[in-house]
């Protein structure tokens, strides 16, 4: 920065020096001491910028900004500036123009680490977690001086993940308590997905050192992702202790209170954040969905249409739109997606999404060639980002058949826990399971709560795999565990959910259909556990599935063959569970259920040992949370249109059939499968 001042350097540097030390102790009197330095030197840039600051620190933003502004305008080059006025802006929810004036300030000085961080906080805010991991990357690299850590970071940054942990590795044998090294170390295993041990690294960082802001965030970040909801509650309320009006920390806050069911304090918090910071696209939108989890579909669409007028690339927003299926589309809406679409810088993201949004449209416009083009296209966009390997599947079928035998479960029979809380729900996505759930949890002994992650993830912890495509142990690794070790998975299971359980109901539901995989883990473990199995016509299901974007799972569904193939393999699991464990699954086939409610559901809650309850048919009347994709469908009575939906695409389902195969010929039977 230049002055045009003729003061003499000396004292004009003493007096900006003392003024720095004042920031930190008495704001305002460093406004005092900025404010006649001024006097002294008019339009001294440091001293108009320490007057900013100063200003800031007392709460007053906004005169902040206006000092601000026109500093920045009037000095181009400086990095610090633009720096600081990307923390204004940031502070006053201008989160896009801060986003700008910071990156226009690590243009400026790529190794100014402060705004780096900002600029981390900032794209966190506007839902962009790869740009907020790439500036943390960048933050971490610009932070370090020993040569070895910044090659390291400078590894991790350009993305050479296995170079920067190698070294790092090699750095903490050398200097073990280095929570900069950890925390790196850390960022490596969460893009790899090994939240355990990310999570075990930045746990070390912060009891190291307690104060490590941005590892515990982190950290609470990693528990987040690894469905660790209460874990990362605790440490955002840490963090908010220390900074509470941090947007970054807030906006997690609420993403975990969803995460934990706690949907009206979600919703409280992500009002709040909105009131602060309110050009939020995407936290309008993850407004949006913690509303319809709780059924005020007027707000949440009035939410998705927030987001939207903010920022009209944003596909997930008119997927969401799309998916509540009880929206129509205005020829507006598909001219504003099309426009979108021919785009040559759309993020991919945000084009699968408007596939699929503008594939609902047609379809409920009678348009079916091109609302399926735009379902394939969508799906083919979303399949080539995801790893999914359909013989993987069919040799863990293989497996799960060749390990649990009859004898297996009678040398067995008596161990695990024996609470009959959990209800399982298990099939395959779109099958009509959430239905299934609607009537169970419409009555008075039992709790809906919704896809718990809990038992594929004590299975994957059994298996020790720790990246795709390493061999797993599980299921084998059963035959290693004692009846203790079984009784004390079944308890894990109960402890892990309890915090869904809100009413304090006898029984609760885990509807989490890829389940279907670990009935025989369920069963050695929790033993009186119920397990009722929704099923439904081959091509209804797989086609419904193919055509919805599910926000994370399910793999196997953007491709015809893929997901014919996974309901082949599921229907013969679930032939193997019925031969070794007969009796042990109740299976509600949807279509009968529509058929004749009150006998599917009475034979439902026979099996669950329950009496009937007139409720249970009355289940569009209860006004639980429901996350699926079926949450408005059942606030409705049973209807029958959904049944044949499948047919109106049938010329360009040949894909899907060939890969059903005998499945598809013999449904509601179960064709002869090899043993």
């Amino acid at each position: 920065m230049t002055a045009e001042t003729h003061d003499p350097v000396g004292p004009l540097q003493t007096a900006l020096a003392h003024t720095v030390r004042l920031l930190a102790a008495d704001p305002a009197l460093a406004e005092a001491q900025a404010r006649e330095i001024l006097k002294a030197a008019p339009g001294h840039p440091e001293a108009i910028l320490l007057l900013a600051r100063a200003r800031r620190a007392q709460g007053d933003v906004a005169g902040g900004l206006a000092l601000l502004e026109p500093l920045a305008a009037s000095q181009p080059r400086a990095s610090v500036v633009h720096m600081d006025l990307g923390a204004t802006l940031g502070r006053l929810g201008r989160t896009g123009e801060a986003i700008a004036a910071l990156e226009r300030a690590v243009a400026l000085k790529p190794d100014l680490a402060d705004a780096w961080r900002m600029l981390a906080e900032q794209r966190a805010v506007a839902g962009d977690d790869a740009g907020a991991e790439a500036a943390t990357a960048r933050q971490i690299e610009a932070s370090v001086e020993d040569p070895d850590l910044r090659a390291a970071a400078t590894a991790l940054v350009d993305g050479r993940l296995a170079v920067s942990e190698r070294g790092l590795r090699d750095f903490l044998k050398r200097h073990p308590t280095d929570v900069t090294a950890l925390r790196m170390l850390a960022e490596i295993g969460a893009r790899l997905g090994r939240y355990e041990d990310a999570q075990a690294l930045l746990a070390r960082a912060v009891a190291l050192a307690p104060g490590f802001d941005a590892a515990r965030y982190n950290l609470a970040s990693v528990l987040y992702r690894a469905n660790r909801a209460v874990e990362a509650l605790a440490e955002t309320d840490r963090l908010l202790a220390r900074d509470p009006g941090n947007p970054a920390y807030r906006g997690l806050r609420a993403a975990a209170l969803t995460n934990v069911g706690d949907y009206e304090d979600s919703i409280a918090c992500y009002r709040s954040v909105l009131a602060d910071y309110p050009r939020q696209p995407k936290g309008w939108m993850s407004l949006g969905h913690a509303l319809k989890t709780v059924g005020r579909q007027a707000e949440a669409i009035d939410a998705y249409r927030r987001s939207i007028e903010q920022l009209p690339s944003l596909g997930e927003a008119y997927w969401s739109l799309a998916n509540l299926k009880t929206v129509r589309f205005e020829a507006a809406d598909l001219d504003a997606m099309r426009a979108q679409l021919a785009r040559d810088d759309l993020a991919e993201e945000d084009r699968f999404h408007l596939h699929y949004a503008l594939g609902k449209a047609l379809e409920d416009a009678g348009d079916y060639e091109a609302s399926f083009r735009h379902y394939a296209d969508g799906a083919a966009l979303r399949r080539h980002a995801l790893h999914y390997d359909a013989d993987e599947t069919t040799r863990a079928v293989r497996r799960a058949k060749a390990f649990f035998t009859p004898s297996l479960f009678a040398e067995r029979a008596g161990t695990g826990c024996p609470a009959p809380d959990p209800i399982f729900v298990v099939g395959l996505p779109r099958a009509g399971s959430t239905l299934v759930e609607q009537i169970l949890a419409s009555h008075s002994a039992v709790e809906g709560t919704m896809e718990l992650p809990d038992i594929i993830a004590m299975a994957r912890r059994l298996g020790g795999r720790r990246v795709q495509g390493d061999e797993t142990a599980y299921p084998e690794i059963l035959a290693d565990l004692d009846g203790e070790a079984l009784r004390a998975l079944g308890e894990e299971f109960l402890e892990r959910t309890r915090v869904q359980r809100k009413l304090g109901r006898p029984f609760f539901i885990d509807k989490m259909p890829n389940n279907f995989a670990h009935v025989g883990f369920i069963h050695l473990i929790l033993p009186n556990a119920r397990i009722i199995d929704a099923r439904r016509h081959p091509l209804g299901c797989c086609f419904s599935g193919f055509k919805q974007h599910f926000a994370r799972g399910q793999a196997f569904t953007y491709d015809l063959e893929d997901v014919g193939r996974y309901y082949a393999d599921y229907v013969e699991l679930m032939a193997h569970w019925d031969a070794v464990l007969p009796g042990r699954v109740h299976r509600v086939f949807y279509e009968a259920m529509v058929a004749d409610p009150e006998t599917e559901v009475r034979r439902l809650l026979d099996y669950c040992g329950l009496p009937f309850e007139d409720a249970c048919l009355r289940f569009y009347e209860n006004d639980r949370a429901v996350r699926t994709a079926s949450s408005e469908q059942v606030r409705r009575p049973i209807f029958t249109e959904g049944l044949d939906q499948w047919r109106n695409y049938e010329p360009w389902l040949g894909p899907l059939k060939a890969a059903l195969g005998p499945v598809l010929e013999a449904y509601p039977a179960v064709p002869a499968f090899p043993a």
